[in-house]
């Protein structure tokens, strides 16, 4: 049963810059850095690619010698000019040259109707060699989820309580299909409720409000009611011994578009706001 939660402790801070409801132009960048510290809980990274190696979107660079079947893979296509090692040849970061224009790996797709029929076995192995798998988190920990785990349930935080948060009517419009698709392929990991949180004091974007397959709960108050741990605690907090998952609404959009077109497609829009930003608004990027 859906739930209301209204959080009484927590506060807004109110912060200059918040961002103008338009999306500028398109930013792109000559040359991409491919961080393992962007990714939580990387430990053990081991190097899938040299120097000189061209790529494609969705081509695995690296995996974790913890989880060897979970694929980290490029955002862009081109070629891979440089790997900057640390202390103990520990991998830094990856660089691309990236192609004007990008070309993607391909992976299988299926038509929205088709979702359905898919496999928790196929569509774990779509996830985990196309590099969407860390977009899944596991708790407790805060780690990237264990493959072979099986989570008492799901939990998507569909509102930034953050200052300065974007606004995820601007940056998810238009990936109504793609939510819905990510989230019917993850409710095949779990025998447990598949929870979208949404905020109650405003009319909630059509991209989240209007899903299928969830359970809908509503949660109002300051910051940090958008913060899903919170957001957990309230609902049915962590036991000894439970495993529960959290995905980002990116994640479970990015998961969506896997399946529906398959390809590894990491664009996203974000917020560039601040005090010190003369124009904030919207960028889209590939991140």
């Amino acid at each position: 049963m859906s739930k209301t939660v209204k959080l009484k402790r927590g506060f807004d801070i109110n912060l200059a810059g918040k961002p103008n409801p338009t999306i500028g132009e398109e930013i792109k960048s000559s040359t991409y850095a491919f961080k393992p510290t962007d990714f939580i809980g990387i430990s053990r990274p081991k190097l899938l690619v040299e120097v000189g190696d061209n790529v494609k979107a969705g081509t695995p660079l690296l995996y974790d010698k913890q989880y060897e079947k979970v694929m980290y893979c490029s955002p862009v296509s081109g070629e891979v000019v440089d790997v900057v090692r640390g202390e103990k040849r520990k991998i830094l970061e990856i660089k691309i040259l990236a192609d004007s224009k990008l070309s993607f790996e391909s992976f299988n797709a299926y038509s929205a109707s088709e979702l359905k029929g898919i496999s928790k076995e196929d569509a774990l192995e779509n996830m985990l060699k196309a590099g969407v798998w860390p977009n899944i988190i596991q708790r407790p920990y805060g780690l990237v989820a264990n493959p072979e785990e099986t989570p008492k349930a799901i939990y998507i935080s569909g509102f930034d309580s953050h200052p300065l948060a974007p606004d995820y009517d601007i940056i998810f419009k238009g990936d109504e299909q793609y939510f819905q698709a990510g989230i019917d392929i993850l409710t095949k990991f779990t025998s447990g409720k598949v929870n979208l949180n949404l905020p109650l004091e405003k009319e909630s974007s059509s991209v989240l409000s209007k899903t299928t397959g969830v359970e809908i709960n509503k949660f109002s108050g300051p910051h940090p009611a958008g913060n899903v741990g919170v957001q957990i605690h309230h609902l049915e907090p962590i036991n000894k011994g439970d495993v529960v998952w959290t995905v980002a609404p990116f994640g479970v959009i990015q998961i969506g578009k896997l399946f529906l077109e398959g390809k590894f497609d990491s664009s996203k829009i974000i917020a560039l706001v601040g005090s010190e930003v003369s124009n904030p608004q919207y960028y889209r990027v590939n991140q």
